[in-house]
C-alpha cells in the first residue's frame, strides 16, 4: 500500500466464510459497512507500526498490524489478520524485540495474547496467555529487559465472584506467562514511566473532514502528515466485497 497524498483505503475482502463464522447477516440489498480501527502507533528507528482492527457497526471481523519502513510512503502487513480479533498496545524495547496486545473481541473479551518480534518486525510469532480459552484482556504490559517482562490483566467476570485482577511475569521475553498476583481489586503495579506524549514522534489524529486516521510525525515545524487511512474501509455482503 503506498501513500501518495490521498487517505489510503485499506483492503478488507469479507468473504461468505467470514459472514458464517462471525454471525453477520449481510446482503447484497442490506451490505455491512466495515470500519478500520487504530488503537495504537509506536516507532522502532525507522519503522513505525500502527496497531488495530477491522469491525462492523458491532461486530470485529479482523485485526490489523501495518508497518512502514520508508517514514509512512509505504506500507506492508508484517502479521497476518486474525478473526474476531482485535490489537492494541505496543512495546519495542530496542531495535530488535518487540510485543503487541491483543485478545478475541465479542459480548466479552477473551483469549489474550501476545505477537512477539526478535528480528524487529519483520517476523511476529503469536504466544497466548492462557493455555485454554477463556475470558481476559491485558489491561497493561511492560518489558524491562528483553527477557523479563510483567502483564496485568482483567478477567472481566461477570456477577463478582471471585478473584478478576491477575498480574504475570516472564523471564522468557514473552513466551510463557507465570501467575504472580491475583486480587478482587485491581493490582497498583510499580512500573517505567511512560513516555511524556508530548515528547512522542508519532502519533495517530481522526480528520473528521476527511473520515480518515492522519499518521502524523512530529518535524522542526511542528506536526507533520506522514499517511492517511480510511475509516470506512469495506462492506460485506456484495458481490465485490469477497474480491
Amino acid at each position: 500500500m503506498e501513500y501518495q497524498g490521498k487517505p489510503v483505503r485499506l483492503p478488507a475482502p469479507c468473504t461468505e466464510e467470514d459472514m458464517q463464522a462471525l454471525g453477520l447477516d449481510c446482503s447484497e440489498s442490506r451490505p455491512c459497512p466495515l470500519y478500520l480501527e487504530l488503537a495504537s502507533i509506536e516507532s522502532s528507528g525507522s519503522r513505525v507500526f500502527l496497531a488495530g482492527n477491522i469491525h462492523t457497526s458491532d461486530t470485529t471481523v479482523y485485526s490489523v498490524f501495518l508497518a512502514s519502513e520508508d517514514g509512512g510512503k509505504t506500507w506492508t502487513e508484517p502479521a497476518p489478520r486474525m478473526r474476531s480479533a482485535g490489537l492494541d498496545q505496543i512495546q519495542f524495547l530496542d531495535l530488535e524485540c518487540g510485543w503487541v496486545a491483543g485478545h478475541t473481541l465479542g459480548a466479552v473479551p477473551r483469549d489474550p495474547f501476545l505477537l512477539v518480534t526478535t528480528d524487529g518486525g519483520k517476523t511476529w510469532r503469536k504466544r497466548n496467555v492462557y493455555p485454554e480459552s477463556r475470558p481476559g484482556v491485558i489491561e497493561a504490559f511492560w518489558f524491562e529487559s528483553r527477557t523479563r517482562g510483567y502483564m496485568l490483566l482483567d478477567r472481566v467476570q461477570t456477577g463478582g465472584e471471585g478473584a478478576r485482577y491477575e498480574m504475570y511475569e516472564t523471564m522468557t521475553g514473552g513466551e510463557s506467562w507465570s501467575l504472580s498476583e491475583v486480587s478482587r481489586e485491581p493490582i497498583k503495579a510499580r512500573r517505567p514511566a511512560q513516555p511524556d506524549p508530548e515528547g512522542r514522534l508519532w502519533r495517530i489524529q481522526v480528520d473528521a473532514k476527511t473520515k480518515a486516521y492522519r499518521i502524523e510525525k512530529r518535524g522542526a515545524s511542528g506536526w507533520q502528515i506522514a499517511a492517511e487511512f480510511l475509516v470506512e474501509t469495506g462492506v460485506c455482503g456484495t458481490a465485490t466485497a469477497a474480491q
